[in-house]
């Protein structure tokens, strides 16, 4: 278990200049392919969203108005409510319009060869218990306040904007991770893929 921090993410814009991509963590840390991904897109107009060959993509709306997703192969889909999440694969031509104004929107990305990812955004009030089986990783990103996350003897202190990444592919047991604090987080959970 470690934390990723804030400090080390890098803000990038887009090619196509229409916002920017913030990528927090990835796995590997260097070069263009990667087992997964997070990032927080800042969406600033209406377009195309890069395609990304072979990764299943969630995408969870954090501040504004919403956004409008056109899929080439699917109904479109509206995502105006805060934490209302999307998951598509990365491979469809997506249109995104914006429903008033610009957007954050948190983004995991997957191999979808290779891990399948369950996403889930929501308050941290007090403690909660995490339960790691082996072979899966868990990625815990601090939106707002704080939180200490403790594993076996080992204890961690995380921001906002830190992310604690449990991972236990080499573990043989399932690992109980307590979490406390307050404030708001995104659970990732990286499970082996079907």
């Amino acid at each position: 278990m470690h934390v990723i921090p804030a400090s080390q993410q890098r803000r990038v814009r887009w090619k196509n200049d229409g916002g920017w991509t913030t990528e927090i963590a990835r796995d590997p840390a260097a070069g263009e392919a990667f087992r997964w991904r997070l990032s927080i897109a800042e969406i600033e107009r209406d377009g195309p969203f890069s395609t990304f060959p072979g990764i299943d993509r969630h995408l969870l709306l954090l501040d504004g108005r919403g956004i409008e997703l056109d899929f080439a192969d699917a109904p479109s889909r509206r995502l105006a409510q805060r934490f209302e999440q999307v998951q598509f694969a990365g491979e469809v031509a997506v249109q995104c319009h914006l429903l008033g104004g610009a957007t954050r929107d948190f983004n995991v990305m997957v191999q979808r060869a290779q891990l399948r990812a369950e996403v889930v955004a929501r308050p941290l009030t007090g403690s909660m218990l995490i339960f790691a089986r082996p072979g899966v990783e868990w990625l815990v990103h601090v939106l707002s306040g704080q939180l200490a996350a403790q594993c076996d003897d080992h204890t961690l202190q995380a921001a906002a904007g830190d992310t604690v990444h449990v991972d236990c592919r080499a573990r043989t047991a399932t690992t109980r991770v307590a979490l406390d604090g307050g404030g708001e987080i995104v659970l990732v959970q990286l499970l082996p893929g079907s």
